[in-house]
């Protein structure tokens, strides 16, 4: 047997509260756009969770240290960190153990974390899922679905599914028959993790009021301005697709 001690493990959602006091700002999606910039590199559980040690623990706050008080871009951070340069340690922040369920319950997965920006708690929504509904109102098998969940394409709290996530499924089968399949969405995520980021740092200055309504007020800011990157985004497509030539909506020959 080896005499290596196991590793101590712990969830995304325990992060935030280990790091919120200091840094209010941080959020899941903050976390897993660092990670999809290349700064951090969590392990992953079976299910495909993010299991954080605390050396990850002290790397992110390093980082968000570095951004904070001395203003650098992710991208000198990141150099700095694969150049294997001396930096400075922040204090370790104590976590402990978690052996044998390294995987975040719904409840550790959303603790801290504000209304409306990290999807839904099980047991919350009433309009959440079971597996075998999703499934049956799909018509997806089950190893399609562990498929989605394993790219990070659909995500569940507990046992439970949110509502939007049958539009999801049946829009990623329909982009299945045109040979797009979920290894080929890792863009997609990446562009999603990006705009979340992107209207976390919108209502940021909304959370730090600190008063009454301020969180309602941030999760519906946070709505209406997710509205508006979605036009900005098709539209967006639209024009690189009549740059591409692909743009003309009518039946004839656009070159007629």
């Amino acid at each position: 047997m080896s005499a290596e001690p196991a590793r101590a493990y712990i969830g995304i959602g325990e992060v935030i509260a280990l790091l919120r006091a200091e840094f209010p700002d941080v959020s899941v999606s903050k976390i897993r756009f660092l990670e999809t910039e290349g700064l951090i590199q969590p392990a992953r559980s079976p299910s495909g969770y993010r299991k954080f040690t605390p050396a990850d623990v002290d790397r992110l706050k390093y980082i968000l240290t570095a951004q904070r008080d001395r203003y650098l871009p992710l991208r000198v951070i990141k150099d700095q960190l694969e150049a294997g340069e001396e930096l400075p340690r922040p204090r370790r922040l104590a976590v402990h153990p978690v052996p044998n369920n390294p995987d975040p319950s719904p409840r550790q997965a959303s603790r801290g974390l504000p209304a409306g920006l990290d999807g839904f708690e099980a047991g919350g929504d009433p309009g959440a899922l079971t597996r075998r509904e999703l499934m049956d109102a799909t018509g997806i098998d089950d190893a399609a679905l562990a498929e989605l969940e394993e790219f990070g394409l659909i995500r569940r709290r507990g046992r439970h599914y949110p509502p939007q996530a049958i539009d999801t499924v049946r829009a990623v089968m329909a982009l299945a028959s045109y040979g797009v399949h979920a290894r080929h969405m890792r863009v997609l995520q990446a562009a999603a993790e990006r705009e979340t980021a992107l209207i976390e740092q919108v209502v940021a200055p909304i959370l730090r009021q600190r008063s009454p309504g301020a969180r309602d007020r941030a999760s519906q800011a946070a709505r209406e301005v997710a509205s508006f990157t979605r036009q900005v985004h098709t539209a967006l497509v639209e024009m690189s697709l009549a740059d591409a030539g692909f743009g003309d909506r009518g039946t004839g020959n656009p070159e007629q």
